[in-house]
């Protein structure tokens, strides 16, 4: 299991990135990865966690969810027996699992244009990904995600460099993409969500193409101690479009207290 570790904090935050990371992990990523969280390197000591390299078939994302528990329990750096746990996308649904199984040492968690089971909003984007993976159509693949992704302001400023996004990072096959996506299909902590007993934000996209509009309200109604964002005119790129996501997460991290959700 690949890991970036970085910043200067003494605090752990780990991080769990999309289902991009079917297709490359963050190995010979630090550099990339560090910068693009650098505002939160002073405060932090953050990691950021791939899947498995080798996944077996039917792999849930319960089971990713504890594929990352024994990874902690070998790495165990800090000399605090918490954590904050954030989750984009894909990593978001693990990340619920792991703090409904892990209750005891998950202080925050940041639950980031995700969803707690499957809608079909989800499950179209993602059967269409898993045809195209299944084709070996790496491009197809790659534009797709984008359009779905962005807004049409960003969306004008990536689609002249769709020749060369489609070129570079293509697998050599696409098993391990292929085992995520149906990951996500499968997914469902919906009943469970309750037993989240920590704080949470939720961060959502106001026109997300990928997990629709419903599933961030659908969270926050399930769970008691939280606090919802949704950022109108954006999609599930919220996080790379607006600096005001890493800001919101930063001060919901440093908060000491989250009224509890009625």
């Amino acid at each position: 299991m690949d890991y970036v570790e970085f910043g200067y904090g003494s605090r752990p935050l780990i991080i769990l990135p999309g289902l991009g990371d079917g297709l490359r992990t963050v190995h010979g990523q630090a550099v990339n990865l560090a910068f693009y969280y650098r505002k939160i390197a002073p405060y932090y000591r953050a990691y950021i966690f791939s899947r498995k390299n080798k996944l077996e078939e039917g792999c849930t994302t319960k089971d990713m969810a504890e594929d990352l528990w024994l990874a902690l329990e070998q790495l165990r750096p800090w000399n605090t027996e918490k954590i904050y746990l954030m989750g984009i996308s894909q990593g978001g649904m693990i990340a619920q699992h792991f703090a409904i199984a892990h209750p005891d040492i998950v202080e925050k968690l940041v639950l980031g244009v995700t969803a707690s089971r499957q809608n079909e909003i989800l499950k179209n984007a993602v059967n269409g990904w898993m045809e195209m993976a299944a084709k070996g159509d790496y491009r197809s693949l790659m534009t797709d995600t984008s359009e779905k992704t962005y807004s049409l302001k960003t969306l004008k400023k990536y689609r002249p460099l769709y020749p060369l996004l489609c070129r570079v990072g293509k697998p050599e096959d696409f098993s391990r993409f292929l085992i995520q996506a149906e990951s996500c299909l499968t997914h469902n902590a919906y009943e469970e969500l309750s037993g989240i007993s920590c704080p949470v934000l939720i961060l959502g996209g106001g026109d997300d193409k990928i997990v629709g509009t419903g599933a961030a309200p659908e969270m926050a109604e399930k769970i008691k101690q939280c606090k919802m964002i949704i950022y109108e005119g954006l999609g599930h790129g919220a996080y790379d479009e607006t600096e005001d996501f890493n800001r919101q997460v930063m001060d919901f991290l440093n908060e000491t207290a989250l009224e509890e959700n009625v």
